[in-house]
């Protein structure tokens, strides 16, 4: 059976030689590579009783190293069953357009932290309103960065209940069909995520390299601003395929621990 460190050990040499990866990514490589070889070290262990050693070699411990990965995501996805309730849920996806993506890779941890705050705000706000539930609800978050095809495409991946909370304390179910329209999970998150865009551009939290230098003018910003909010951005929203516990594995995949 092939596994990924094979796969590098095999083509990364040509790879490095002809894409010339960044240093981050030339110390992921390296670590996959020789991930549980002797070349990380080792440790032994002998057993009290009969004498028997055995010789184990140590985990590089980067967070893009399937090998070491497997044990956080398993912890993880145990977590998140004791979370889930006996109801229903809905899995919802929230993107962003193209138009986007390079700024947020040149700011990954404030926009990272900007998809999950305006998914939230999105969610509960929707979910308080008159028109819907008027409840509190509860739903889990995994930011993707990149696509299936290794291409960046942030993303959020959420986890609604699909009930919540009123005031008064009381449970209320939404439509066992749909959440809230997906047309307007849309609207409301793209107005979310470009108004606080906008409030960290007057505030001078963005970085802009290469050929995004051209958005420290205001102007040439603003217009980008302006292109996003004519778009129709794309969320999707649907009940979770077979149960709660298939998405949570899902999701579970791409989680990453540090």
């Amino acid at each position: 059976m092939v596994d990924v460190q094979d796969i590098f050990n095999r083509f990364y040499d040509e790879y490095n030689k002809t894409f010339n990866p960044s240093p981050i990514q030339q110390k992921a490589a390296y670590d996959i590579m020789n991930c549980r070889t002797s070349i990380m070290g080792g440790h032994v262990d002998e057993c009290e009783h009969c004498g028997y050693i055995s010789i184990s070699y140590n985990s590089c411990r980067n967070r893009n190293c399937p090998l070491c990965q497997s044990i956080p995501k398993e912890k993880w996805i145990d977590a998140r069953k004791s979370e889930l309730l006996s109801a229903p849920y809905f899995h919802v996806v929230f993107t962003v357009p193209n138009e986007l993506k390079m700024l947020i890779y040149q700011n990954q941890e404030l926009l990272h932290n900007l998809l999950y705050k305006a998914s939230s705000k999105t969610l509960s706000n929707l979910a308080g309103s008159k028109k819907y539930l008027q409840a509190q609800i509860g739903y889990i978050s995994v930011l993707h960065a990149w696509g299936q095809g290794l291409i960046f495409h942030p993303h959020i991946h959420t986890m609604v209940l699909a009930g919540g909370l009123t005031k008064d304390g009381k449970w209320t179910c939404s439509s066992k069909k749909k959440f809230i329209p997906v047309k307007l999970l849309a609207k409301k998150f793209r107005g979310v995520f470009l108004y606080y865009l906008k409030k960290y551009y007057m505030e001078n939290k963005l970085k802009f390299y290469g050929n995004l230098k051209e958005l420290e003018n205001p102007q040439i910003f603003y217009s980008l601003i302006d292109n996003c909010y004519k778009k129709s951005w794309y969320t999707y929203s649907k009940r979770p395929f077979s149960n709660p516990m298939a998405v949570i594995e899902y999701l579970g995949k791409y989680i990453h621990i540090e």
